[in-house]
């Protein structure tokens, strides 16, 4: 069994795993930059390392000085979170060189995956449904023209190493495609350092629905049901939900179905999530594999009594799970409270936070790392905590995060509560429907 784990992550989710750690009687090593050193993950971890200054290129990807970290403290595993280096195989393979174990997926399994052609090839492959679209990597401009053609405007521009919306462009007509091309590429590179586009068919009024995945070191797989992450901001998640108010028992299965088949096909390890668009007609397709933790999985821990970080902890120790499937018996509702002002184009906003109160009672839970007094670093994302109510049902649901919301106090910085409680009324919402471009037409009042 692990016996003492380096977080190579900060905030929120390095107190989560800190949390299950404790429970398991596993020490932690939590690392943080000079722009953290208050940061609660810092204060309940048994030991701390700082390994640089406040950019994430000088310490939290900086490999060599989590790996110098893991060593100096006898850390026997590196938990990746998510983000930063959790889905870098380069990381993972060096953590094996080390001989510390990656609680994440193999180097193999990452590069399959974590490319989004590769993933996409891979996926047809082993019989997934996927999107329509080009068979690899675009070469050219000339490259991109032809298959928009063969596939039928409107398509999707989006870079193979992409994430959290950069490298995406929609485009409608061949007269856009230059345009999109050219922009699409360069952020790509400057988010990246990887120009590579590749496309596909654009999927009008879809939903965007994943299935949570685990795997273990035998081959064997399970799903954990759906969230559906529809409600979006430039392709950032604001809120997730499980189950989708969009989803059918057939459904249900048939996603199901298709997720532990790419777990299965690549032998998958850990905890991960297979990501589909639904299309309004409930036809869905394979959009990516995110092989780590995400952000929104307390919503399916609360639905479903599992513990993931407990799992993932136990996989990576060789343990094999059930291989059976869960399915939700509640309904959980998460929303992302970042520090941010929903009222001007939701533009970050750090700084102190002068008061702190956390919303509590039945089915209420909290996941942060900050505090009163605390200051919020403008390195790094603006998420400051996440706040998940669950209920026998989804009008219990929503009318208790209505509740948990209007007790949640920040002051000294903005947020998106506001934004939140006014989500909760809407009738769109309130009915279920709602797809990805639902915040394309939102006001704040």
């Amino acid at each position: 069994m692990i016996k003492k784990i380096l977080i190579a992550n900060r905030g929120e989710i390095a107190m989560r795993i800190i949390r299950t750690c404790r429970e398991m009687g596993i020490k932690t090593v939590a690392v943080y930059s000079e722009a953290d050193r208050d940061s609660l993950h810092v204060r309940f971890a048994d030991e701390a390392v700082c390994i640089g200054p406040a950019p994430s290129r000088d310490s939290y990807l900086k490999i060599s000085h989590l790996i110098a970290a893991a060593e100096i403290t006898n850390a026997d595993a590196i938990h990746p979170g998510y983000g930063f280096l959790s889905e870098n195989s380069k990381f993972s393979r060096i953590c094996a060189e080390h001989g510390i174990k990656f609680i994440g997926a193999t180097p193999e399994q990452i590069d399959k995956m974590g490319d989004k052609a590769t993933a996409k090839a891979t996926m047809n492959e082993a019989g997934v449904p996927c999107v329509p679209g080009s068979a690899g990597l675009l070469d050219s401009l000339e490259h991109a023209k032809k298959t928009a053609k063969e596939i039928g405007y409107p398509v999707m521009m989006k870079a193979t190493a992409g994430g959290g919306g950069k490298g995406m462009r929609a485009v409608w007509a061949e007269a856009d495609l230059e345009k999109a091309w050219e922009s699409a590429r360069q952020e790509a590179a400057a988010a990246f350092g990887n120009d590579g586009m590749y496309m596909e068919k654009l999927i009008e009024e879809p939903r965007h629905i994943e299935i949570q995945v685990v795997g273990d070191q035998s081959g064997q797989a399970a799903h954990l049901s759906e969230r559906d992450c529809s409600i979006q901001r430039r392709n950032q998640k604001l809120l997730e939900e499980t189950p989708s108010p969009f989803m059918t028992p057939e459904l249900r299965k048939a996603m199901g179905d298709a997720a532990v088949k790419a777990a299965k096909y690549i032998a998958y390890e850990g905890a991960g999530t297979v990501e589909f668009l639904v299309d309004k007609h409930r036809n869905f397709y394979f959009m990516e594999m995110n092989t780590r933790i995400q952000v929104e999985h307390p919503i399916t821990e609360e639905v479903t009594d599992y513990d993931l970080i407990r799992e993932q902890i136990k996989i990576a120790s060789g343990t094999k799970i059930s291989g059976r499937n869960h399915e939700p018996h509640m309904h959980a509702i998460e929303c992302r409270i970042n520090a941010e002002d929903p009222y001007h184009n939701f533009r970050p906003c750090p700084g102190k936070i002068t008061a702190f109160h956390a919303p509590g009672g039945h089915g209420v839970r909290i996941d942060t790392h900050v505090y009163a007094g605390y200051t919020i670093p403008s390195n790094y994302d603006s998420m400051i905590a996440k706040l998940i109510c669950t209920g026998r049902n989804r009008e219990q649901a929503i009318e208790r995060m209505k509740r948990a919301l209007d007790e949640f106090i920040i002051e000294g910085v903005q947020t998106t509560i506001p934004f939140h409680r006014q989500l909760m009324d809407h009738p769109d919402f309130v009915a279920g429907n709602y797809t990805t471009k639902f915040m394309e037409s939102w006001e704040m009042k």
